[in-house]
């Protein structure tokens, strides 16, 4: 086995630089010295051979190819380091922090379920979260930024492995008073005519519209909002309808106005729900937990 030539703490103080763009900002987050930290990173580029990042004074920190390979690693490096201090210490408990990204129209109704409810079972834990769109979400897992995603089976990359978790169903949405409000059902060929609210968070859109073009229906797109909340309230306000996925319990919006929610008469498949992460990466501890307790818990149910 060849000799290790750098440390954790160079690993650490480096992810530190990466994160915060400049050797200021980063030896202020780490209450280090910045000739220090600077010191530092020459080391650790000593080490590896290799240059991890391009230094300006105006311009703060660059990170190299190399260094962008290089931070990955670090990051899965440190997170296992936090799982042997655990098991050295001889705790079955899990410690340290678990981070997750989760797709932005999942976030209201289904994380904070699976945080309350995991963080229960491992109070030891920090649950650390952030919300983005499924392109974002999956760049964020394969720059080692983040832990797990919580995803719909849209677009997935191949360098990310997934669990699936639930299914939903779309459906749509209409204001209380629309003409198909009393249907059981509605047809999207009903709604040609109407104005439509589309959802805009990739890829929302874009597998909407092709639910709609797989059965020979052009939508009459009049309003792209980027959030959930703010395609509910202009349904509530009748200037349209949408086709959603997510089924918050309340069918009020944030305004007071009723919505209503309709199954498509044609034949749709539910929606898949996963928990994703890198595929070149192992989970640690922490990760594996989670992710067999979303499968325990059946995350959410067609229909919920």
């Amino acid at each position: 086995m060849s000799e290790i030539k750098f440390s954790l703490r160079q690993l650490e103080y480096f992810v530190a630089i990466a994160e915060a763009g400049t050797l200021s900002d980063a030896a202020a987050r780490l209450r280090v010295s910045q000739p220090g930290l600077s010191q530092s990173l020459t080391e650790l580029e000593r080490a590896l051979g290799v240059q991890l990042a391009v230094r300006r004074k105006a311009h703060g920190v660059t990170l190299t190819p190399s260094g962008a390979q290089v931070l990955r690693h670090a990051r899965d490096l440190l997170r296992r380091a936090q799982d042997l201090g655990s098991a050295a210490s001889g705790g079955a408990a899990l410690t340290g922090v678990l981070s997750i990204g989760c797709y932005v129209t999942l976030g209201p109704t289904m994380l904070p379920a699976l945080l309350q409810e995991f963080s229960k079972l491992h109070p030891g834990l920090t649950l650390d979260f952030v919300e983005g769109t499924q392109d974002v979400l999956q760049r964020r897992l394969l720059n080692g930024e983040l832990d797990l995603a919580i995803l719909y089976d849209m677009e997935i990359q191949p360098e990310v492995a997934r669990a699936v978790i639930g299914t939903m169903r779309p459906h749509i949405l209409l204001p209380a008073d629309h003409r198909l409000a009393g249907e059981a059902r509605v047809s999207l060929v009903d709604l040609t005519d109407d104005p439509m609210v589309l959802l805009d968070a990739p890829p929302s859109s874009q597998n909407t519209l092709a639910l709609f073009e797989r059965f020979g229906v052009v939508p009459y797109v009049r309003y792209r909002p980027s959030t959930f909340e703010l395609t509910r309230a202009l349904v509530g306000r009748g200037m349209g309808y949408a086709l959603l996925v997510q089924r918050p319990a309340n069918d009020r919006t944030y305004e007071g106005n009723q919505v209503v929610i309709k199954e498509i008469a044609e034949p749709i498949d539910p929606q898949r729900v996963l928990v994703a992460w890198p595929r070149a990466i192992r989970l640690n501890r922490r990760a594996e937990a989670f992710v067999e307790f979303c499968r325990d818990r059946g995350g959410v149910a067609d229909g919920a």
